[in-house]
Formats: structure tokens, C-alpha cells, sequence
């Protein structure tokens, strides 16, 4: 059994996205969280969450939190959905490097284009240009940051930009990866569910 922990567009709203692109049976149960940018909301009681944030997923009594642990999890967890290369797979090496670039690189640039913090620091500024760099330098290659194929990768770097496109400069090559991702029909199916109210059962 797979339990999502959610709020309404929040970051735990790219995992419904995920669970539909897997397929299994799920449920949603709406917890209320604090949003720190518009000093909004409270914490829930009955969030498994240590820090009573989003996502957190409860799979057969086994509790994982934080967007990165859950991708990998649920992409190891049903392979049929191929959405990771396999463990030994050759491909598998760009695969994690570049879910450990979203949390290490992509994630700290958006955000300081988001707050204004790249007029006041030099080296914030070098390091969003590096991240505009990678990314209009490989998606004008292919259409997926591992290549030709959709991947867990994407999920998390699709929908960070998807939520956040103008922390970056315009792109044809971005605009065009962020409509990609979410023109995918997984993707259509968790917005239709992500605001949804009360516990939801999904596939």
C-alpha cells in the first residue's frame, strides 16, 4: 500500500505526478503544511513527516520523506514503469548524477533567482549561469537530460522549472523541455488531482 502525504502545489505535488507515470495504487491524504513564502498554513499533527513538511510517503509501513529518497525509491521499487536505468546498467551513472545535480545545483540557482540574491553575489550568479549552461547545453541535444527517454531525473528537474521558469532567462530550449514534461499524460492526471480535497485514491 502507498500513502502520499500532500499539500496543493507543493513539492509534493510532482510524487502524484510520479505515481501516475508508475501506475500502482495509491492514496492521498492532505495534510496542511506552513509555506514559509507566503507565512501561510500550519503544521499537521497527523503528518508522518519529521519536520511536518511534504512529501512523505508511507510504502508498506516504511515511511520516506524528502522528493529526491521518493523518486528513487518508487523508480527502484517498480521497474516496469522504466523510469531508472537499473542498478549495473551503464546509463545508470548519468541517471544519478543528474538527480544529485537537481538537489546540489538546481535547486540552490532557483532560488536565488527567485529572491533577487544574484545582483548581491557574485558567485550565487556564476553558479545560476553554469546551471543555465548544463541545461540549454544538453536539452538542445536531446530531449530528456539522460537522453532520449524520460527518467525520474526529469520529474524533479521538470517540475522545479515547471514551478519556477522565471528564476532563469528565457530559453526556447527550456520552454520547450518544460511543455515536454508537462504535456505527458501522467503529468495532466496530477494536476487534475493535486488540488483535490479529502483523502483520493489514485490508478
Amino acid at each position: 500500500m502507498i500513502t502520499l502525504y500532500h499539500a496543493p502545489q507543493s513539492r509534493s505535488s510532482r510524487i502524484i505526478w510520479l505515481l501516475e507515470e508508475i501506475g500502482a495504487p495509491y492514496v492521498i491524504r492532505p495534510v496542511s503544511i506552513y509555506r514559509p513564502m507566503t507565512e501561510t498554513g500550519e503544521p499537521d499533527a497527523d503528518n508522518p513527516h519529521p519536520d511536518k513538511r511534504v512529501p512523505a510517503l508511507d510504502h508498506d509501513g516504511v515511511l520516506i520523506t524528502e522528493s529526491v529518497a521518493i523518486v528513487l525509491h518508487l523508480c527502484e521499487a517498480f521497474p516496469q514503469a522504466a523510469l531508472a536505468p537499473a542498478v549495473g546498467d551503464p546509463r545508470r551513472g548519468a541517471f544519478l548524477t543528474w538527480i544529485a545535480w537537481y538537489a546540489c545545483e538546481l535547486e540552490p540557482a532557483l532560488f536565488a533567482g527567485l529572491s533577487g540574491e544574484l545582483a548581491e553575489s557574485p558567485q550565487k550568479r556564476r553558479n545560476h549561469e553554469a546551471v543555465m549552461h548544463r541545461l540549454e547545453t544538453t536539452l538542445t541535444r536531446v530531449p530528456y537530460v539522460t537522453g532520449e527517454t524520460f527518467s525520474g531525473a526529469d520529474l524533479l528537474i521538470g517540475s522545479a522549472l515547471g514551478f519556477a521558469r522565471q528564476a532563469f532567462p528565457s530559453s526556447n530550449a527550456l520552454d520547450a523541455y518544460v511543455t515536454r514534461c508537462k504535456e505527458r499524460p501522467a503529468a495532466v492526471r496530477g494536476v487534475a488531482l493535486d488540488g483535490a480535497s479529502g483523502p483520493q485514491a489514485g490508478r
